[in-house]
C-alpha cells in the first residue's frame, strides 16, 4: 500500500494553564520561576487534615472558554479523584473531572494552509474539564539522581479534548494554533509554551482509507511547541504505517517525542479510564453554575475572533483572507483596529496592507511582537493618511516608515508629517513639472520611444522608471503614467 492508501486520525488533548494568581484548591502562588518547593502548600502536598477549596477564578475562566466555543456550560459538574502513583504526585491521586465535566461540546473553525490551497475546517470538541497539575521531576544537576519540584502541584488546568477530527499534522497544528490564540484572546491563559502553560498530547492512529473503524492509537505526551507537534505526528504516522505494512500490530501506548532524534519512543502501555479508578472526590461538593453566573461572565467577554473577522469584512471591505490574518492574535487585531480608528474607515484596506506587509516583515526580522512595535498605530495611521491624500507615494512611504521605525518624527500622529517635511519627501503632483521631466526623459531616450511605438510595452515601463528616477521618486506615479502615455501616443 502507498502512503495515500492510509488515512490519519488525530485528536488533541491540550492542557491550558489558567492564569489565576493562586492554585485551584489552595492559596499558594502560581508564579513561574520560584525556587523548587517554595510554593507547595499543605493542601498541595496533601498533609493530613487539610481540605481543598475551589478557586472561583478558575471556574469563571472555564465558563469563558465554554462560551467562546459555543459549548454547553454544565449547570452541575463533579470533581473526581484520578488515582495513580508517581513521584511528583504526593497525594497518590489527581483531582480532575471525569463523567461530568464543566464544559461539554463546542467547536473551533481552523484555517489550514496558505494561498489557493488553503481551506477551512471545523473541529468538534468533546469536553473541557478543570483539574490540578502535578509536580515536576527534575533529572539534571542532581549527581545522577532525580529531584522533585512540587511548585506546580495544584496549578489550575483546563484540559481541552477534541474529537478525532483531524486528518494530518497540518490540521493538528492549525487547530493547536487556533486554540492557543483563543485562550490568550479571552485572557484565560498566557500561552507561554516554554514555561509549560500550554501543552499538547496528540492521539494518533492510522487506518486503511475507507475503513470506518479507528485504528489503535498511541498518545504522544507533552509537546510544547507547534514545530515539535508537527514533527512528532509525522514521525508517528510513518512509523505506524510501516509497522502495519510489515505485518505488525500497534499496541495502545503512551509515547514521548525526542526532539534531538526526531523520533517517538514508547514510555508505557496506555492506561484506560478504569485503570485510574475514578470516583467522586469526597472533599469537594458538586460544582453548581447558575444561569446568572454565566450571564455575568458573558457580559465581560471580549469580541471574539470570528465575530471580529466578520465585522472587518462587512465594515471595512476586507477579504476573508485579510480578516483572518488580522484576527490571528488579539494583539495584531488591536493594533489594526487602533490604526483604522486613527486613519479613518475609508483607509482600512491601506492600513491592512501595511500591517500585514511592511510592519509584519520588519517585526519578524527584528524578532519583535507587535506590542513592542517601534511604530505606534497612530504613527502608521498618519503615514497612511498621507498616502491616501497623495502627499506621498507608496514608494516614498517606505522611506517614511523606515524613519518612523528608527524613532524619527516624534511619538504623535503627526510624526509622518514631520519626517516628510524634514526630508522633503512630499510628492510632486504639479502637471507642468511632471511634463517637463517627461520631455527631458523622452529627449534622452529616443531608442525606448521608438521601441514603445513599435509595440514593446516594456519600453514604456523603462521610461516610467526614468521619469521617477529624475524626480527622485517624488512624482505621482499615476500622473506620470497618464501624461507619459498621452505624449507618446500624440
Amino acid at each position: 500500500m502507498s502512503r495515500t492508501d492510509w488515512e490519519v486520525v488525530i485528536g488533541l488533548e491540550v492542557h491550558s494553564q489558567l492564569n489565576t494568581a493562586s492554585k485551584i484548591f489552595s492559596g499558594a502562588s502560581t508564579a513561574f520561576g520560584a525556587e523548587p518547593n517554595v510554593q507547595a502548600s499543605a493542601v498541595d502536598i496533601a498533609l493530613p487534615g487539610v481540605l481543598p477549596v475551589l478557586n472561583r477564578g478558575a471556574v469563571e475562566r472555564a465558563i469563558r472558554f465554554g462560551l467562546a466555543i459555543g459549548a454547553t456550560v454544565a449547570p452541575k459538574s463533579v470533581f473526581a479523584r484520578k488515582n495513580y502513583f508517581y513521584p511528583d504526585l504526593p497525594k497518590g491521586y489527581q483531582i480532575s473531572q471525569f463523567e461530568l465535566p464543566v464544559v461539554q461540546g463546542g467547536a473551533i473553525t481552523i484555517r489550514v494552509g496558505e494561498g489557493d490551497k488553503a481551506y477551512e475546517k471545523t473541529v468538534q470538541l468533546t469536553r473541557a474539564h478543570l483539574e490540578e497539575d502535578a509536580g515536576k521531576s527534575l533529572h539534571e544537576d542532581f549527581h545522577g539522581m532525580s529531584g522533585i519540584d512540587l511548585n506546580r502541584a495544584g496549578t489550575p488546568l483546563l484540559e481541552i479534548v477534541s474529537e478525532p477530527d483531524m486528518r494530518s499534522s497540518a490540521e493538528a497544528v492549525a487547530y493547536a494554533r487556533a486554540l492557543h490564540a483563543l485562550v490568550r484572546w479571552i485572557d484565560i491563559c498566557d500561552g507561554n509554551m516554554q514555561e509549560g502553560s500550554f501543552r499538547c498530547d496528540a492521539n494518533v492512529s492510522v487506518r486503511p482509507r475507507g475503513q470506518e473503524k479507528f485504528g489503535t492509537r498511541r498518545e504522544i505526551k507533552n509537546l510544547n511547541s507547534f514545530r515539535f507537534l508537527q514533527q512528532a505526528i509525522d514521525y508517528e504516522v510513518q512509523w505506524q504505517i510501516e509497522r502495519l505494512e510489515d505485518g505488525g500490530t500497534i499496541q495502545q501506548a503512551t509515547v514521548l517525542f525526542d526532539p534531538d532524534s526526531g523520533e517517538t519512543r514508547m514510555m508505557r502501555s496506555k492506561e484506560d479510564a478504569h485503570d485510574y479508578r475514578y470516583f467522586p472526590d469526597p472533599d469537594l461538593l458538586p460544582l453548581v453554575i447558575s444561569e446568572e453566573w454565566i450571564a455575568r461572565v458573558r457580559g465581560g467577554m471580549p469580541e471574539l475572533p470570528e465575530a471580529m473577522k466578520a465585522r472587518f469584512v462587512a465594515d471595512f471591505g476586507l477579504s476573508a483572507y485579510d480578516a483572518t490574518t488580522l484576527t490571528a492574535s488579539k494583539e495584531v487585531a488591536a493594533y489594526f483596529q487602533a490604526t483604522v480608528d486613527a486613519a479613518g474607515k475609508a483607509n482600512a484596506k491601506l492600513c491592512a496592507n501595511w500591517v500585514m506587509g511592511e510592519l509584519a516583515a520588519r517585526l519578524n526580522k527584528a524578532e519583535l511582537d507587535i506590542a513592542a512595535s517601534p511604530v505606534a498605530p497612530a504613527q502608521l495611521a498618519g503615514m497612511v493618511a498621507r498616502i491616501a491624500d497623495n502627499t506621498i507615494s507608496n514608494a516614498i512611504a517606505k522611506k517614511v516608515f523606515e524613519a518612523l521605525w528608527n524613532g524619527e518624527g516624534g511619538d504623535g500622529a503627526d510624526a509622518a508629517d514631520q519626517v516628510i517635511d524634514r526630508q522633503g519627501l512630499k510628492q510632486v503632483t504639479d502637471s507642468g513639472a511632471i511634463e517637463g521631466l517627461i520631455d527631458e526623459v523622452l529627449a534622452a531616450n529616443p531608442k525606448s520611444v521608438e521601441e514603445f511605438r513599435a509595440g514593446k510595452e516594456k519600453a514604456f515601463n523603462a521610461l516610467v522608471g526614468q521619469v521617477m528616477k529624475a524626480s527622485k521618486g517624488k512624482a505621482n506615479p499615476g500622473q506620470v503614467n497618464e501624461l507619459l502615455r498621452r505624449k507618446l501616443q500624440a
